[in-house]
């Protein structure tokens, strides 16, 4: 669209005419103030922080709401404008309990901010004082309602980003209270403890249990990286204090997820209930004994020199590409801890924010790929995508009624149009004929049907999945079969941090020759292990990943650790084989 001129403050600009005065005050480097707004959501206009004073308008206008035109002049900061945003931080300061100094999120909190920068230095109105629940039922985080302005920030990333439509509001006036479902207990909700919420909240009303008075905005640092617990291969902000990772966020500006972040991602890695790996460990006569780093290198490359080539190097999706290029010149055969589809995908990410139709087969996107689910539920909810799901538990009836005995294996059965078995899936390609821009897609199990449906739909495209954060990269440096119980004399297992360990491989290796763990944690790992040898998390190294756009993506050390590179373990590994 043509631009236009406009005046804010003075300044001149030209501006897109389709934009709003506070997306026009950006362009031309003026700040105005916002609580409700955020650029990631739809805005609403409902804080007021935001008014502005226009030239031959009436009454003040919300920045976020309004819209540019030609020749508008804007003042942002008139008197008349300050005394409007001092009165709606009065408003808010008296309707519920604000004391700064008992608040978790003190000195790094919006509203704080805005009263120090407006001189909010008593309380105007009378103060009611009325005594609002904290409901504590979530495991990662807590709400209290107390703290909360009724910005609706929660509200609208649950329903616009998650696409989960769990929260909403009750009651009215100064009564609202936002809500769960049909007024339950978030930990009772269909609350998928995702954390969108509680990064967007601008007050202390959403409070992280791990990261609560641990550390006030001055007081840390931002680290972005990149999650590799799955391959969709997120975009993170690593919160650090005093060489502790306290908090992990989505990073906004980061593709695919443009912020968003899975339960998996944000909080398990603060949650983590198992033992870490400091010291290498030797199991000796069933016991396990700690030893220095030196005599466990030592025994670990004399076990793989006894063995030649007869060794089996597994790796998982926490591995990053450097170690995997160390690894792969070290003896024997090289296997990833995960299937592989050896199908490839003709979609990328992005195009799941462009689908009208979804075929989802033999594959949970609410627990192996979440993020990229989130995508699937928002075509539902926000563009009416239709859901088509196909796996082996279908029994083929419409989703909109009772649990059907497939909702367990997909995980998004309250979403779907319909569900079908395999044997039924023409059923679905001709649904999916209708479709303008139909995308399939599947992890492993379902990759091979989902590339034959493609096959027969116009215009669709196949997004396949790989288990494991950088299993796509690691295929690229050499990794490139899973392990499927191949015997060898020595195993040497680089597990890093993964915690979803499927009981045949520990089985598998249970049966076989020695057995060596590279790890961060010693569960399940010392069930099986001889020698234990500790790794780095994702939060301690740096190095690259792929994700399953071919996207290459950068881990960077957010704690610095006294461990030994593994890296360098690696190499010494490799010219064993020299």
């Amino acid at each position: 669209m043509p631009n236009v001129r406009v005046t804010i403050n003075g300044v001149e600009a030209a501006v897109p005419a389709n934009i709003t005065v506070l997306e026009a005050a950006k362009f031309a480097g003026i700040e105005i103030p916002t609580l409700c707004d955020h650029p990631a959501i739809e805005p609403i206009g409902a804080c007021r922080i935001c008014l502005v004073e226009i030239e031959k308008q009436r009454t003040l206008q919300p920045a976020c709401t309004f819209p540019v035109f030609e020749g508008m002049v804007a003042h942002t900061r008139s008197e008349k404008v300050v005394e409007a945003r001092r009165f709606v931080l009065d408003l808010l300061f008296s309707e519920r309990n604000h004391f700064c100094m008992f608040c978790q999120m003190s000195e790094s909190c919006t509203l704080q901010d805005l009263a120090y920068e407006y001189e909010l230095d008593h309380w105007k109105f009378n103060r009611p004082m009325p005594k609002f629940s904290v409901d504590a039922s979530r495991e990662y985080f807590v709400m209290d309602h107390n703290r909360c302005i009724l910005c609706r920030r929660c509200i609208r990333v649950c329903d616009e980003l998650v696409g989960n439509g769990t929260l909403g509001l009750k009651n009215r006036g100064a009564d609202s209270m936002v809500t769960a479902d049909m007024d339950v207990p978030f930990g009772e909700s269909s609350c998928i403890s995702c954390g969108t919420c509680l990064q967007v909240c601008p007050t202390g009303s959403l409070a992280d249990r791990a990261s609560a008075y641990m550390g006030a905005t001055a007081q840390i640092d931002r680290v972005k990286t990149r999650c590799m617990a799955c391959p969709v291969g997120c975009g993170t902000e690593l919160i650090v204090r005093e060489n502790r990772v306290i908090r992990v966020e989505g990073d906004w500006d980061a593709e695919p997820n443009k912020g968003l972040l899975c339960e998996i991602g944000r909080f398990v890695p603060l949650h983590e209930k198992r033992n870490r790996v400091r010291q290498p460990m030797v199991r000796t006569d069933g016991d396990w004994t700690e030893v220095e780093m030196e005599e466990a290198l030592g025994l670990m490359n004399e076990k793989m020199r006894e063995a030649g080539d007869d060794v089996a190097t597994i790796v998982s999706g926490f591995v990053t590409v450097e170690e995997g290029k160390a690894l792969a010149q070290s003896p024997g055969a090289k296997y990833l801890m995960h299937p592989i589809a050896s199908e490839q995908s003709t979609a990328k990410q992005a195009d799941l924010d462009e689908a009208d139709l979804f075929v989802v087969v033999n594959t949970d996107m609410t627990e192996d790929y979440q993020v990229a689910g989130f995508a699937i539920k928002r075509g539902v909810r926000q563009r009416g995508a239709r859901l088509l799901l196909i796996n082996d538990a279908a029994d083929g009836e419409a989703a909109d009624g009772e649990a059907a005995d497939g909702e367990a294996a997909d995980g998004l059965g309250d979403w779907a149009m319909r569900r079908f078995g395999p044997e039924d899936a023409n059923q679905a390609v001709s649904i999916a004929r209708g479709a303008q821009m139909p995308v399939i897609v599947a992890g492993p199990d379902g990759a091979k049907l989902a590339t034959e449906l493609a096959d027969q739909i116009p215009d669709a495209k196949v997004l396949i999945y790989t288990p494991g954060g950088n299993s796509r990269g690691l295929y690229e440096v050499g990794f490139q079969e899973a392990f499927e119980g191949q015997e060898a004399a020595v195993y040497h297992v680089v597990a890093g941090e993964i915690s979803r360990i499927s009981p045949e491989l520990l089985e598998q290796l249970r049966q076989g020759g020695t057995v060596i763990v590279t790890t961060s944690y010693r569960e399940p790992w010392d069930e099986v292990a001889d020698l234990i040898v500790p790794m780095p998390t994702t939060f301690e190294k740096s190095g690259t990943t792929v994700n399953a756009d071919g996207m290459v993506g950068q881990v960077v050390v957010g704690v610095i650790t006294r461990a030994v590179p593994t890296n360098e373990i690696f190499n010494s590994l490799a010219e064993l084989a020299q």
